[in-house]
């Protein structure tokens, strides 16, 4: 039985979740609720730290946890530079470019941030991040679009992503690295991604402005009408970009960010409620049969995961449009902390080598 232990940290907008694994199980899983008062008296996020450490570390002492049993600390991932999947040990560059936030603030850049100043000090730690956002394996020619003014990024739920093919991979006795799958992650987000033989060659940016319409993100939407509304002086760009991040997708269809309640309305015999709810399972199906062409029709397998995955109607939607591809196999939610954990156990089983950040 495994006995070294793992603590796992994903800073979130609103929360901290912080889970002690002991080998596959956890012993410890707390979701630390922050209030807006209590976030309200740090005007930058990296001011954030001291307070989430403090909190993070009296939980693991209310709970009689053993830290100097820890033998890896690996933290959520934030804005670094674009980087190959894989799990990065956390160095002064690294630390740097969380603190700065290269590609913008995020309360994710605190997660190795933690990590580093509680592995430093344990007597037997190491600290570490593993797939943040910002994973970038696209190959060259999915980076081009239709004007060399905006080049496609790799913004996806990398973490969720590649654990699900991993899980997917181990479940038919594969490894990940030898097969080819499509993985959609259905969350308040969506990404859609190709992976072949453990790289995601291309993805929709999940983030701002391509792929499926969501719960809180509109998106691709038609670019001749963007421009004319952006120039229309009816919008300013603040406006816009909420549009496309935050009040997009279902928000601005249905008023909610909440896809259970549309589930629940569409069921009902929400005429609307079920129509928007169709067209976002269409544009997903959609997105799967680009990534199968990306693949050339080679596709071990179709991976629905996040939690809209939970919707029976909506799995079955896609799988009507899809399943001539590939078998569609669904793992409904998220399980971050799980990913975070067993990334570090690949690292303490000598299974795979930590990445250097520079």
């Amino acid at each position: 039985m495994e006995t070294r232990r793992i603590l796992a940290i994903n800073p979130g907008s609103t929360s901290t979740k912080i889970a002690v694994f002991q080998g596959d199980k956890s012993v410890f899983l707390k979701n630390i609720k922050h209030t807006a008062e209590d976030l309200s008296q740090f005007i930058h996020i990296s001011e954030q730290f001291e307070f989430r450490k403090n909190i993070i570390m009296q939980e693991l002492l209310d709970a009689e946890i053993r830290i100097d049993l820890i033998e890896a600390v690996v933290g959520r991932g934030g804005l670094v530079k674009p980087i190959e999947s894989g799990i990065y040990e956390v160095n002064d560059r690294l630390k740097e470019d969380l603190k700065v936030g290269v590609l913008g603030e995020h309360a994710s850049n605190l997660g190795g941030l933690i990590a580093d100043n509680i592995a430093v000090s344990l007597p037997n730690a190491k600290a570490y991040i593993a797939d943040p956002v910002v994973v970038d394996e696209m190959i060259d020619v999915a980076r081009i679009s239709g004007h060399p003014e905006f080049q496609r990024v790799s913004i996806f739920h990398a973490l969720n992503q590649k654990a699900i093919g991993r899980a997917f991979a181990q479940s038919i006795d594969k490894k990940y690295e030898d097969i080819n799958v499509i993985v959609a992650h259905l969350g308040g987000g969506i990404s859609v991604g190709a992976h072949r033989k453990g790289k995601v060659i291309d993805v929709n940016n999940a983030l701002d402005g391509e792929g499926p319409f969501s719960p809180e993100r509109s998106g691709s939407l038609p670019s001749g009408a963007l421009a004319k509304l952006c120039f229309s002086g009816d919008y300013t760009l603040n406006d816009v970009k909420k549009m496309i991040k935050g009040e997009g997708g279902l928000v601005a269809h249905l008023g909610t960010n909440d896809a259970y309640e549309v589930e629940l309305k569409a069921k009902d015999g929400d005429e609307k409620a079920k129509l928007i709810q169709d067209a976002m399972s269409y544009q997903v199906a959609k997105s799967i049969g680009e990534m199968a062409a990306v693949l050339k029709g080679d596709v071990d397998g179709i991976l629905l995961t996040g939690g809209i995955a939970h919707n029976p109607y909506l799995v079955n939607y896609i799988k009507e449009m899809v399943s001539f591809i590939a078998p569609l196999a669904v793992y409904p939610g998220e399980d971050e902390m799980k990913a975070l954990a067993m990334n570090g156990f690949m690292v303490l089983r000598n299974e795979i080598e930590p990445k250097i950040y520079n």
